[in-house]
């Protein structure tokens, strides 16, 4: 379980933890987390849970949001990323947060390789994904193929207990190991991924041997062994 520790100049103020899938921050008494300072928006900023990810996502601020000292509108959290709104800082840390696994970019012709952690397809085309945590065995093994592009034939072992694919700000979906098997949810995009052509309708669909996801125009299968 993730949680926010939030400190003014060095000072800790409080401390959050993240139990809803949607958790705001801004000014306004209302919000979640109130920073009651005028460099703080009225609504600054949503941070929306998906199984075991955490996205931030800036809601038009006037001053912005910036993580690590760079401006995003919306970004996955990691583990130890500090979100600067103001003078405030805001450090967001994971239990376990050292099983993170570095985003797998894997490119025609070449084994895998590790770059830092992030969601999606790599500049290149290549397919990305990332995931966290570890679960017990006792789930089916499963993986995700690649059907077309640039890196059709590729597999990507669903190892942790969440998998994020897709392209930041295009189309971004998850892929969550549960003890009944794994759940295709979607998490980012104006269109919704299709599974075996059909839109996903609801807010996440049970995986079965050889359907077929689409998003983002790549298409992946799922494989349980």
């Amino acid at each position: 379980m993730g949680k926010l520790v939030v400190s003014l100049d060095g000072v800790v103020i409080k401390e959050v933890q993240i139990t809803k899938d949607k958790t705001t921050l801004g000014r306004r008494p209302y919000n979640d987390i109130v920073i009651d300072n005028l460099a703080v928006s009225g609504e600054h900023a949503v941070l929306q849970m998906v199984g075991a990810d955490v996205f931030i996502e800036d809601l038009n601020s006037t001053n912005g949001t910036y993580i690590n000292g760079k401006a995003v509108k919306k970004q996955l959290l990691t583990h130890n990323d500090t979100v600067e709104i103001g003078k405030y800082k805001i450090k967001y840390l994971v239990e376990d947060g050292n099983e993170y696994e570095k985003t797998m970019i894997m490119k025609p012709g070449t084994t895998p390789v590790h770059a830092p952690s992030s969601v999606g397809y790599a500049p290149t085309g290549g397919f990305g994904a990332s995931g966290f945590g570890a679960l017990g065995s006792s789930i089916v093994p499963a993986s995700i193929r690649v059907l077309n592009g640039a890196a059709a034939g590729r597999e990507v072992n669903l190892t942790k207990v969440v998998t994020t694919v897709g392209k930041p700000g295009v189309q971004v979906a998850s892929i969550t190991k549960r003890p009944g098997g794994y759940v295709f949810a979607h998490v980012e995009g104006a269109m919704r991924p299709t599974v075996n052509g059909h839109p996903l309708i609801g807010e996440t669909v049970q995986l079965k041997n050889g359907d077929v996801i689409e998003l983002a125009g790549t298409q992946m299968q799922f494989v349980q062994l």
